[in-house]
């Protein structure tokens, strides 16, 4: 039994029911976003479904976040504040807190999915395999996360995946937000990811918030951007999250892909220039 629900409809394109300058950041790392959404889809996901959960008792959720390989998409973060909230309300019941595992994917690509069509999208997503902890997953109540839904792509290889696990538990699928107006283009979304980040120093200025968590958005973002002005930008920034950046994009198998060979070598060369001065 699976049950679908989504905090925003989106209906309009010029109204979303949430700031998009808010959402743009979001998907680039901006974790005081990432906090608001997660609390509000778990507060609107309570207001519609808590009697149904409450009437499970002990029945033992698990939140599973979009699929990644290593480096976690955006939505990773709104799952956590999303659990957290979700937590207070189980522990203030008596009920059994939320537990946590992930889909494992094996492909990672460079196209922006945003940009593409729902006939590209279809193509690009087909290649992808997902795997999960069958048996981990049997006798309690599975609550599948995502940031948005546009297509459905990624939707129907999760219902894929668990006709092919044989997952028989309940499940919900749950998106911060769903496009239900089908005049609306898939590239709406493309819209919503760069309404307010429009280059390489607005993600500078998200990382000198403070309040920052790097996905694989943000990561092939700086990888691929113009090496003139992604030098600048990695020249301002720490030792440190240079070797965050570049042990993480090896993490997501980078280093094999030629669209950003040329500013991962930038990073590695200061990487090892580190290490040789013990740095």
């Amino acid at each position: 039994m699976s049950t679908s629900y989504a905090l925003h409809k989106i209906d309009n394109p010029y109204a979303f029911g949430f700031d998009p300058d808010d959402y743009s950041r979001f998907k680039f790392g901006d974790e005081t976003a990432a906090r608001a959404f997660g609390q509000a889809l778990a507060e609107g996901f309570i207001r519609e479904h808590g009697a149904a959960l409450a009437a499970q008792g002990q029945a033992q959720l698990v939140v599973v976040p979009s699929p990644y390989s290593f480096i976690p998409a955006a939505g990773f973060a709104l799952k956590n504040h999303f659990v957290f909230r979700l937590n207070r309300w189980l522990a203030g019941r008596g009920l059994p807190v939320a537990q946590e595992t992930k889909i494992h994917r094996t492909i990672t690509y460079k196209e922006d999915y945003g940009s593409l069509s729902a006939e590209e999208r279809i193509a690009l997503i087909g290649q992808d395999r997902f795997h999960i902890d069958r048996e981990f997953l049997e006798g309690k109540t599975i609550l599948f996360l995502d940031d948005i839904r546009i297509t459905g792509g990624h939707e129907r290889v999760i219902l894929k995946m668990v006709a092919d696990y044989g997952i028989k538990s309940p499940f919900y699928l749950l998106y911060f937000a769903a496009l239900v107006n089908p005049d609306i283009p898939p590239t709406i979304e493309n819209h919503l990811n760069y309404h307010w980040v429009k280059s390489i120093f607005d993600i500078d200025t998200l990382i000198r918030t403070g309040s920052f968590m790097l996905n694989t958005r943000a990561v092939k973002y700086i990888l691929s951007y113009d090496f003139d002005a992604f030098r600048i930008f990695a020249e301002g920034q720490s030792d440190t999250f240079l070797e965050y950046l570049y042990d993480m994009a090896l993490g997501n198998g980078y280093h094999t892909m030629e669209a950003y060979a040329r500013n991962l070598e930038f990073i590695h060369a200061t990487v090892q220039n580190n290490i040789r001065y013990g740095d």
